[in-house]
């Protein structure tokens, strides 16, 4: 059979996909590009309202492909699986396996028997206690040098906006043995930048599935594993963020200067009403250590624009923080009630006309500040992990496309003489900042 994966939504999401991939094509099945496929794999997010509407319209463009063959069918998975549940069924028929957060382990034998029997359906929407192993379907080479590693499945922390705990059930953290075999796994097939996931893997191992190792212990024992020249980790909730790991940034050469944080309000009415449990002055006081231990940090976070009763007030402080806290990007959104959370029955709403012009302000502010600081690498040198070919400038010399120690992309000029760099860590000197990104020429 041949299948197309679609992927919506956060790392999480794009490491299940590739899982998902990977595990299908053992089983036999081929990836191809969207114009040949038998099965569509869409792996959805609810989180907000937008990305859940795009999964419906994505579904009612795949209706088309019913015309080139009616034995087409599609499997959803992920958060708006677990939300909508066989009902995805009445409004899309051809959608004939669902599978939740928790089933994605059943989701490759599920697939190859609706393919042996066409007039079947299937859900998967049961949580589990713990969290369940599965192959990880490793290649004996890797395919890039970087590789993304769950750590642990669910949120316990229910703020009151956030449908995450619903759709993606309790916390269940992996055992440590899982974990720690799967980086080495990676490192040994090339694999240099390692990535760490959970929805807040600050508190792995602190659920009934923990097994003694703590989230600092975790990431000090990949740190130490050969072959693994950087080590990243998202994403953190401020209230769990550790002493231990905080000391790790100015400890580990290979733990990445890197780490988002996500605040979602500079204001502590705002938090207290979404149920973040720290104040202001205590994501700051991290902040500050944070910066002490490791002084480059390159520091990311998340907003939530317009949460009800959000005063103009309460919104500059937001725009106040981003200076405070010198974030070099940020990734903000509207507010949108979502379905059985505690902040839908808040009062009052903000109007989506003001929500949308106190995002713009956000986010030129957060545009200028990252410009100016990508602007201050010029001149600084770079080691960049290469990734593949990159964006030419305005010659046909070979460019290369990677990510420095911090993880933002550079594109540069490789030397007259070099070869295929992927998976390679070349010297690059900065010689401009794009936006968003970095230009560069590699150094000898």
């Amino acid at each position: 059979m041949k299948f197309h994966v679609l992927t919506f939504g956060c790392q999480m999401n794009a490491a299940d996909s590739g899982w998902l991939g990977r595990s299908m094509a053992q089983l036999g099945w081929q990836e191809v590009p969207a114009d040949e496929a038998q099965v569509f794999i869409v792996n959805t997010c609810s989180v907000r309202d937008k990305p859940e509407q795009k999964v419906y319209s994505l579904l009612g463009r795949l209706a088309a492909h019913l015309e080139r063959d009616p034995a087409i069918f599609c499997a959803v998975g992920g958060c708006v699986a677990q939300q909508v549940g066989a009902g995805l069924w009445d409004r899309f028929p051809f959608v004939r396996l669902v599978f939740g957060t928790d089933g994605i382990s059943q989701a490759p034998q599920a697939l190859v028997r609706l393919a042996e029997e066409p007039q079947l359906r299937l859900s998967l929407l049961d949580f589990t206690q713990s969290y369940v192993e599965r192959d990880p379907a490793l290649p004996a080479t890797a395919v890039s040098p970087r590789a993304f590693v769950n750590i642990m499945q669910g949120c316990d922390n229910f703020c009151t906006y956030c449908i995450v705990p619903h759709v993606r059930g309790r916390q269940k953290s992996r055992s440590s043995a899982s974990v720690l075999a799967e980086c080495r796994a990676l490192a040994a097939s090339g694999v240099k930048d390692i990535t760490l996931l959970g929805q807040n893997v600050n508190s792995f191992g602190l659920d009934a599935g923990g097994d003694g190792m703590s989230f600092p212990q975790l990431l000090r024992a990949v740190a130490a594993m050969e072959g693994v020249s950087r080590l990243r980790f998202t994403t953190s909730h401020p209230k769990d963020l550790a002493d231990d790991v905080i000391a790790a940034f100015g400890e580990l050469p290979n733990l990445s200067p890197s780490l988002h944080l996500p605040v979602q309000s500079g204001s502590d009415a705002v938090l207290k009403r979404m149920g973040r449990k720290y104040t202001l002055a205590q994501y700051l006081s991290k902040v500050e250590a944070l910066y002490g231990a490791r002084p480059e940090l390159s520091l990311s976070t998340d907003f939530i624009v317009g949460f009800p009763g959000e005063t103009e007030a309460d919104f500059r402080a937001s725009l106040e923080l981003i200076r405070t806290a010198r974030f070099e990007t940020s990734f903000s959104f509207l507010y949108s009630d979502r379905p059985g959370v505690a902040s839908a029955k808040m009062e009052p709403k903000v109007p989506d006309d003001i929500k949308s012009w106190r995002l713009a302000e956000l986010q030129a502010l957060q545009n200028d500040q990252q410009q100016a600081m990508l602007n201050e690498l010029a001149g600084s040198m770079a080691q960049v992990l290469v990734e593949g070919p990159g964006a030419r400038r305005d010659s046909e010399e070979p460019a290369w496309k990677g990510r420095d120690e911090a993880g933002r992309v550079v594109n540069f000029a490789a030397a007259p003489s070099a070869h295929d760099l992927t998976g390679r860590i070349v010297p690059v000197r900065i010689i401009q900042a794009k936006k968003h990104s970095l230009w560069g020429e590699q150094s000898s």
